[in-house]
């Protein structure tokens, strides 16, 4: 059974992002991952609900099935880079909860992940943001054949989100809208989430998939502090992850990531 304390200090966390916080989701047939803030169709099932005590569900249904939300924390893909996602966490002082909350929102736990402006694998990085911390294409591969590594990939978002919260110290609102339309839109907006709907929907999904990412991690289980994130009063509209062939791309962020 959840620790109903616990859970309370979630739904609360969740609230303040929405009054009707909710993940959806389904995993299509390439086992690519998808996620977004509305059913957006009938193959999107409830993953998440905070918008009242008890309703958050994360564990096992009791029939020998997991619950939907396992899509969230048991994808084979989240599971296979977890080592990755551990290495870069400790490396760069990004919180593991955080870096699985972005790779969620941003590829799906797709490696392949390739966005109709360029980004690039499980944390869709810009050859340019790539280039800014060294990577550099040789003789041996091209800058996107490198951004196609994972731990490549991750090492990269995970420094980027260093780098922006050094921008934006206790502020993960913040660094999570620069992660999506870039720290100059943030900055030109006064230090606040920029009123563009699809950056105001990705710090709403993204936060509340880094309460799970969060509430199921081992130093939650001991009864650590969940870290909030400031409410936005943004209206929420969907964010969907789709595979990169899909007829509807990736959606690509004002700043051009």
């Amino acid at each position: 059974m959840l620790n109903s304390k616990l859970l309370m200090t979630l739904l609360l966390c969740l609230a303040a992002t929405s009054s009707q916080a909710a993940i959806y989701g389904y995993v299509d047939e390439q086992g690519v991952a998808h996620f977004s803030a509305e059913k957006s169709d009938a193959r999107y099932q409830l993953l998440v609900r905070g918008n009242r005590f008890g309703s958050l569900e994360l564990e096992p249904s009791g029939r020998g099935r997991p619950p939907p939300s396992a899509r969230l924390t048991e994808h084979p893909n989240l599971k296979a880079y977890e080592p990755l996602l551990k290495g870069a966490s400790m490396e760069f002082g990004v919180e593991l909860a955080l870096l699985k909350a972005v790779m969620a929102a941003e590829s799906g736990f797709n490696p392949d992940a390739i966005s109709p402006k360029g980004a690039i694998g499980l944390m869709q990085v810009m050859p340019s943001t790539a280039e800014r911390f060294g990577l550099l294409a040789d003789k041996n591969k091209t800058l996107e054949q490198k951004l196609r590594d994972p731990k490549t990939n991750i090492r990269l978002g995970a420094r980027y989100l260093a780098d922006l919260f050094r921008l934006f110290p206790e502020q993960q609102n913040l660094v999570i809208a620069s992660y999506n339309a870039g720290e100059g839109a943030v900055q030109q907006y006064k230090n606040d989430i920029p009123p563009y709907p699809e950056t105001r929907n990705y710090v709403q999904l993204v936060t509340q998939l880094y309460y799970v990412y969060q509430f199921r991690s081992p130093a939650r289980k001991h009864g650590a502090a969940v870290i909030g994130a400031s409410s936005n009063g943004a209206k929420r509209v969907r964010l969907t992850i789709r595979p990169p062939d899909s007829a509807v791309a990736l959606q690509s962020p004002p700043s051009g990531r």
